[in-house]
């Protein structure tokens, strides 16, 4: 057939995360409490990581643009789902549907590559502590976040350049409540079979291959820790065992929209709620409950925060 007699659809409908009116209240609530609380947490880690001297160091530095990331990737999806939670019609345009898969996909590779460095940051702490500063100047840590910025862009490019050709004849509804791969690429009116699997290669066994070398690394890390003691070998098993646990939340969830047939299972939406809103929100939760200097610097910041209030 001559794909050129293909009239493209401009815009795309979402079922959303439910269509029970009462349930969308519901889950408005939650959803608005989850984004803001992702919102503020991240702003506060931010701030202190900014306005704190001893949190000047490279491990600190890279979680400042693991907030910003974060804070941007929820921004993505959240607002939208939030919006289209009250509404009798969601929809999105053509071009809106790709813009939010292009920036998704940018944050969400930036993501993926920033959790790597922050591995190899513990990696040269733990076994070069006395050539750390040498190492991880704020130079090479600047170098090594645009990277994961440009790493991000990459990726972007490759998803969005190998769906913009296709052509989008209707049916038009996604069951879902953004804009992803998975979901687009069953819209086209041609056969995906090939591209499908291309995809799942970029993004699946990418997303396998990252997730097993971060925890072989950190396994290793862990390891070399048992030569350590003291209150330094507390402090460092406490990071690593955080970083572990943001990875697994991230990486998790990934693997499992990627890294398989783009057909769906009817646990899709609620594993796309945990990736998209609720895994922001639990890095900077994760990363100040466990962390004693972050914790001594959100108590200080809320000292100054409060002595400003009462001048």
């Amino acid at each position: 057939m001559d794909l050129g007699n293909y009239t493209r659809v401009k815009e795309f409908v979402f079922l959303g995360i439910t269509q029970s009116r009462e349930l969308s209240w519901a889950l408005f609530a939650v959803l608005v409490v989850v984004y803001v609380t992702t919102l503020v947490g991240n702003l506060l880690i931010m701030v202190a990581v900014t306005c704190e001297s001893h949190l000047h160091t490279p491990m600190y530095f890279l979680l400042r643009n693991l907030s910003v990331l974060d804070i941007c990737f929820s921004s993505i999806t959240a607002p939208k789902a939030l919006v289209d939670l009250l509404s009798h019609r969601k929809t999105i345009s053509f071009n809106g549907c790709i813009t939010q898969m292009f920036f998704f996909h940018l944050l969400g590779g930036a993501d993926v590559f920033s959790l790597s460095v922050m591995a190899f940051d513990r990696y040269v702490a733990i076994s070069r502590p006395l050539h750390y500063v040498t190492i991880m100047s704020k130079g090479r840590c600047t170098a090594l976040i645009a990277a994961s910025w440009l790493g991000g862009f990459v990726h972007s490019i490759v998803q969005v350049s190998l769906l913009l050709p296709l052509p989008f004849c209707g049916p038009n509804v996604l069951d879902t409540f953004y804009c992803d791969v998975p979901q687009v690429l069953k819209l086209a009116c041609a056969d995906t079979f090939a591209l499908e699997l291309l995809m799942i290669s970029n993004n699946g066994l990418l997303s396998w291959f990252i997730f097993f070398f971060l925890l072989v690394s950190y396994t290793f890390i862990l390891t070399m820790l048992r030569s350590h003691a003291g209150e330094g070998r507390r402090k460092a098993i406490s990071t690593c065992t955080s970083h572990v646990t943001v990875v697994t939340l991230h990486f998790v969830p990934c693997i499992y929209v990627y890294a398989r047939p783009f057909s769906p299972l009817p646990t899709d939406k609620a594993i796309s709620v945990t990736f998209t809103v609720i895994s922001p929100l639990l890095n900077p939760l994760i990363y100040t409950l466990r962390n004693q200097e972050m914790k001594s610097a959100m108590k200080r910041l809320k000292k100054q925060l409060g002595h400003l209030e009462r001048i």
